[in-house]
């Protein structure tokens, strides 16, 4: 493992937060930067003067597996939204699961890990580049789809999607590089609820090596729309160019 990978790894992460600390907060400056420049998420709730303002959950996990070190098997179950005000407790190492929480014990986020486990900058920064990539283009490019298939949308003047775990299943941990699949997407729904799950394969060098499932919950859901559901996307597409203006 040489000393540049270290550095490297340490930089992309710490452009966003440092994690140096057993402790870690964040800006909204921080939050918002990461949701548009490395996942390409422009929700609305990851923008710098939102009134409900989130940290990307994807941030949190990138955070763990930086600091933690990445694990055969893992799981990641959200609970709470992190604002910029709130301080949380990262450990360095996880032994079979652990609750990452705030101050007062407030759980956010509840990871499992098992098997094998890695340190390795390479792997760890292309994964998490290939699957933050990923999740942050479930809205519009892979949820649209799924809710028109399905003949419902969520509300447009309240969008409700909550992100509500995640997991990843690798069968080798030996290697450098990653890339991410889309392999199923599916949504069941239970009157104005909906849980939709998008399960990936992980690739790499060509040869299968894993595979991973997000799960979400869709709230507020009626009869699909088309003009609503174009009205959403072309509110999100705006937000996205006005950024990169």
């Amino acid at each position: 493992m040489s000393t540049e990978n270290l550095t490297t790894q340490a930089m992309f992460i710490e452009k966003y937060c440092a994690i140096d600390s057993n402790q870690i907060s964040f800006t909204r400056q921080q939050g918002s930067d990461f949701a548009k420049q490395v996942a390409d998420d422009f929700n609305p709730l990851h923008d710098i003067d939102a009134k409900r303002f989130c940290v990307p959950g994807d941030l949190l996990f990138s955070i763990i597996i930086a600091k933690s070190g990445l694990h055969k098997k893992m799981t990641f179950d959200f609970s709470g939204m992190v604002n910029d005000s709130v301080e949380l407790n990262f450990p360095n190492e996880i032994t079979d699961s652990v609750d990452i929480t705030d101050n007062n014990g407030k759980t956010y986020l509840s990871v499992s890990a098992s098997g094998e486990k890695t340190h390795c900058p390479a792997l760890i920064n292309a994964l998490t580049k290939a699957y933050v990539d990923f999740s942050g283009h479930t809205f519009p490019g892979i949820l649209v789809k799924l809710m028109a298939d399905n003949e419902v949308m969520i509300n447009p003047a309240r969008p409700m999607i909550m992100y509500q775990s995640m997991s990843i299943d690798l069968i080798d941990i030996n290697i450098d590089s990653l890339e991410l699949k889309l392999a199923e997407t599916s949504l069941t729904i239970d009157g104005k609820r909906g849980d939709a799950w998008l399960e990936f394969d992980l690739i790499s060098n060509g040869k299968h090596v894993g595979h991973g499932k997000k799960h979400m919950l869709l709230s507020g859901l009626r009869a699909y729309e088309q003009e609503s559901i174009d009205a959403m996307v072309e509110q999100y597409r705006q937000s996205k160019l006005a950024y990169q203006a």
